[in-house]
């Protein structure tokens, strides 16, 4: 009876090959990115829960396993989020782009006024009900890239024009630029330097951009002017009123300290946070590190679970376990310019680059504060830092991705057409005639 029981229940339930064609049945679009995800999830799991692990047995009374769960829930969180995205067609995110670029506009001035602020940054609106902290930014840039790919796809025809071409798409960059710019320095830069390169792909012409650059450049001249004035080694009747005044001027002199401590440290005056990343990333030596779970420096190292965990993955997995994860975003990003150039229409490429150059711009910056190649910033590791709102808008955007290369796969006929969200036809016939745009 038991037998005939159990076979009954065994006999009923999927097998392992059927439950595999069902998952490819279902997820769509470029497979090396799907399971590049995979990769960088179960990695964020381990390394967080590794960093975490001391700040969790004090914030809990030895609870260490807190900040484990809450990375698996976002995690499962932010792959549903994924799968859901890719499975509408990328082309209603066209017809959004520009509503979530407006409601973006108030949220960042709210949020600079009225804004949760955490380490000395007015970045953060709580959420009422669900009690979560979001960062406005996150949201602004995501809005952003498909509003640009919207308006680089729409001006091909008068893309070199000065007033019709690059007006309006350089004033929405500038916009949100420089509502992230007084919380986040180094948010907005790094968003602004994403634009350029996608404009520059988007056949704007060259001395647009280049004039933009230069503009740019007179706010970074005057804070590394500022911090080259007001250098401590200098006397105090050397130091410029001027210059001092600045200083004190909201977050300019957390910038113009960063730029000192980058441009004037020597062995006893390290940041303490870069000091840390320094040790942690000696300490993992070439090859192997110190193994999962074995980390020193994340009882030292601050933000160890986010801004700095790339230090804390080379002392774990050594500086092979680094290039490993460089590795993997360098062909997430060649995933991404393939999508880009088999995308026929010119919306869908535009997103898909624009989407991938800010995730890798972003870790790109992020390994390069860990290893003291450029001044602190506040930039996660995409993907892998702890959960958050960031890696929501992470998923997101990887989502929008898959959303247009499951449409590339769907033209090519290596993928069969599935029931899924449509847009107006005004929107398709707008696409059509775009196609010759790249």
């Amino acid at each position: 009876m038991f037998n005939e029981t159990t076979d009954k229940l065994f006999s009923q339930m999927p097998s392992i090959g059927g439950m595999k064609e069902h998952l490819d049945q279902r997820t769509r679009g470029d497979k090396y990115i799907w399971g590049l995800v995979i990769i960088l999830s179960l990695i964020s799991i381990l390394v967080v829960y590794s960093a975490t692990g001391s700040l969790a047995y004090k914030m809990y009374r030895g609870n260490t396993s807190v900040y484990l769960f809450k990375q698996v829930v976002f995690t499962l969180v932010g792959l549903v989020v994924i799968f859901g995205l890719h499975r509408i067609n990328y082309t209603v995110f066209s017809r959004i782009a520009t509503i979530l670029f407006m409601l973006s506009i108030p949220l960042l001035i709210y949020t600079l006024f009225f804004g949760a602020k955490i380490n000395e940054g007015s970045r953060w609106i709580k959420l009422p009900i669900i009690n979560l902290t979001i960062q406005t930014s996150d949201l602004a840039k995501l809005a952003l890239f498909m509003y640009l790919s919207k308006m680089l796809s729409k001006k091909q025809e008068v893309i070199k024009d000065f007033k019709k071409g690059f007006l309006p798409i350089i004033i929405p960059v500038l916009i949100i630029c420089a509502l992230i710019m007084p919380a986040n320095l180094s948010n907005a830069l790094l968003t602004g330097a994403t634009s350029l390169l996608l404009m520059f792909i988007g056949r704007v012409s060259i001395k647009h951009i280049l004039l933009t650059i230069l503009i740019a450049m007179v706010p970074i001249a005057i804070i590394i002017s500022v911090a080259m004035a007001t250098h401590s080694n200098q006397s105090i009747e050397g130091k410029p009123k001027v210059a001092e005044k600045m200083k004190s001027f909201g977050r300019f002199g957390t910038w113009v300290n960063r730029v000192q401590d980058f441009m004037y440290a020597n062995e006893k005056e390290v940041p303490y946070q870069v000091q840390q990343a320094k040790i942690a990333i000696a300490n993992g030596g070439i090859f192997v590190g110190l193994g999962p779970g074995n980390s020193r420096q994340r009882n030292f190292l601050p933000q160890a679970y986010n801004d700095f965990i790339y230090a804390v993955i080379i002392e774990e997995y050594g500086l092979l376990g680094g290039a490993f994860i460089i590795f993997i975003y360098l062909v997430f990003l060649f995933r991404c310019i393939r999508i880009f150039r088999k995308c026929p229409y010119a919306f869908g490429a535009f997103l898909a680059l624009g989407l991938s150059f800010t995730l890798i711009i972003q870790a790109i910056a992020n390994m390069a504060v860990n290893v003291n190649l450029v001044p602190v910033t506040g930039v996660t590791l995409p993907l892998v830092s702890m959960g958050g709102s960031s890696f929501i808008f992470t998923c997101c955007s990887i989502g929008l991705i898959l959303s247009v290369a499951r449409n590339v796969e769907q033209m090519e006929g290596r993928a069969p057409l599935e029931t899924e969200i449509e847009i107006p036809n005004e929107t398709e016939t707008e696409n059509n005639e775009l196609e010759s745009a790249k």
